[in-house]
């Protein structure tokens, strides 16, 4: 007997796939707007359009204008029928985003506190989901899951930490995640998170590497518009790369590694771990930070010529560090051109789309991704 599905109802979910997929690129569409850019007919288009209503993921929100006769109703996705949650992990603080259909951060909460192998800890990281869950005003049946970024690399099914030398975690914590947060979770590598944010922002990304540079430095390469994590998803580890040969001692157990010049904390331990404090102090005009961060970029101009001699793709820079960057561009690809063998200018350096909570965004949105592409 055969397994496939009869054609009609095949072309039946292609029409809804694509009158939803409308809906999410083009905010408010009437019938008529939808009947004319997919080319199919009134009817099927209503029939659909009553199908999303009922499964509560459109809604009229108002008329458009029709100079030719009476005005029609438009539709819109209801962009909080769905959400995700996505938790960042770090040594020294936890953040928290609340993301909608649309990709948008319905809410974000940072909490200092460090890391701790410890039930107390894992206890009071379920009361954080769960408050923040109570504070965005979400309906529990509508959490399409939590993901989690953190600085060590994950298995392919999302639930087993392979290698791990920057926080102090095992192998099983996907086990004590579950014990405390009731709802589907997937763990994910930070950089890799991060990277996700920019393939949502950006459909049209075709090949490009993120640089993460935050208090760890991370990377990752985005392939054909999708994150490629190498054989044993340990690709993008630009971090480990080494930048000065017998340089400072990197915890890897190396030396010279990037992670040790361009880590996040190499400035904002200037400024009692407030790395916006720095900044302000480079805006001012202070010689000691002005003289640090001139450094900082060499190095960075350094790192950045190597992954771009081996890639020749965009560079997307991104991270703590990624989110200050937008105002020293014109300086940084400067010292980036001047090391480039080619001469051909360095355009292909960008800056990151989230400034903020990119981690946690990311981690959210492989959620909403999966839902969006279901229906």
């Amino acid at each position: 007997m055969s397994n496939k599905k009869p054609l009609n109802v095949e072309i039946r979910k292609i029409n809804t796939t694509n009158i939803y997929r409308k809906f999410l690129q083009g905010g408010q569409m009437s019938k008529q707007e939808l009947a004319k850019e997919l080319q199919l007919c009134i009817p099927t288009v209503t029939k659909n359009v009553e199908e999303l209503m009922n499964a509560g993921l459109i809604q009229p929100t108002g008329v458009k204008e029709n100079t030719g006769g009476r005005n029609a109703t438009a539709y819109s996705i209801v962009s909080d029928a769905k959400t995700a949650i996505g938790i960042e992990i770090t040594n020294d603080h936890i953040t928290i985003a609340v993301l909608d259909l649309l990709g948008n951060i319905i809410l974000s909460e940072r909490y200092r506190g460090m890391f701790s192998d410890t039930q107390d800890y894992y206890c009071e990281l379920g009361r954080l989901v769960k408050e923040i869950i109570q504070k965005a005003g979400l309906q529990e049946q509508n959490i399409l899951g939590v993901g989690i970024g953190l600085p060590v690399l994950v298995d392919s099914n999302r639930q087993k930490i392979v290698f791990n030398k920057i926080i102090n975690l095992d192998s099983n914590v996907y086990d004590k995640f579950v014990q405390h947060i009731p709802y589907r979770i997937e763990l994910f590598n930070d950089a890799n998170a991060a990277a996700y944010t920019e393939i949502w922002k950006n459909p049209n990304l075709k090949n490009a590497f993120y640089l993460m540079l935050s208090n760890n430095i991370g990377g990752c390469f985005v392939l054909d518009n999708l994150v490629y994590e190498g054989d044993t998803q340990k690709g993008g580890e630009v971090g480990h790369m080494t930048l000065i040969p017998n340089g400072q001692k990197c915890y890897c157990g190396q030396s010279g590694c990037v992670e040790t010049y361009l880590s996040a904390t190499n400035l904002s331990n200037l400024t009692d771990g407030n790395l916006q404090r720095f900044f302000l102090e480079l805006e001012r005009g202070d010689k000691s930070f002005s003289m640090i961060w001139d450094k900082y970029l060499d190095y960075l101009a350094l790192t950045v010529n190597s992954v771009h001699a081996l890639l020749d793709c965009d560079i997307v820079l991104g991270g703590y560090v990624g989110g200050y960057l937008e105002s020293y561009m014109d300086t940084l690809r400067e010292r980036v051109e001047g090391l480039n063998s080619f001469g051909n200018g360095a355009e292909f350096l960008k800056t990151c789309n989230y400034k903020k909570a990119a981690i946690a965004s990311g981690a959210a949105l492989n959620f909403i991704a999966a839902f969006n592409e279901s229906i």
